[in-house]
């Protein structure tokens, strides 16, 4: 079994709704077990500024399945709760699953990039990440913890459970 962790966000359409129903469905995903998820944590947009915050999580599974099965299991996860893809980068959207981490593979296909290639810059992912796997290691070999440190919160919050 590979070690899974995958981004969460949303800012549309009761956002944190949108990460509660993505978790349920995560944990059905098949040849897979679900570990566990980070609290949630609300962030500013990255693109746009003229959009709701974002309400951010990491998950972590354990899965047989290859990346591009999960990838494509994933994407249906977020059709099916409203995911609309335009052609704007970095828009409002109802759910996003990324895959952060799988093991220690590095994956670079036309559909896929692992380590997720914004992972580093990332705040809204390095410190959920870090909640879950706080010793982790990526595959470049440096330590999440490094990355953490020089890595502003930028208004970042954790919320209550």
């Amino acid at each position: 079994m590979n070690r899974v962790y995958l981004g969460l966000g949303a800012n549309l359409n009761s956002p944190k709704q949108q990460l509660d129903n993505a978790i349920a469905a995560l944990k059905k995903l098949p040849h897979s077990k679900f570990v566990s998820v980070s609290h949630y944590y609300a962030s500013k947009p990255m693109g746009p500024q003229d959009q709701p915050d974002y309400i951010n999580a990491v998950a972590c599974i354990n899965t047989h399945l290859e990346p591009e099965q999960l990838l494509d299991l994933t994407q249906k996860i977020e059709l099916e709760h409203g995911r609309v893809r335009k052609a704007e980068r970095w828009g409002p959207r109802t759910l996003d699953i990324d895959t952060l981490l799988f093991g220690n593979k590095i994956i670079n296909t036309a559909r896929l990039t692992v380590p997720h290639y914004g992972l580093n810059e990332r705040e809204f992912v390095v410190y959920p990440l870090l909640e879950l796997a706080p010793e982790l290691i990526l595959p470049s070999g440096i330590a999440l913890k490094t990355i953490a440190t020089n890595l502003p919160l930028n208004d970042l919050q954790q919320l209550p459970l």
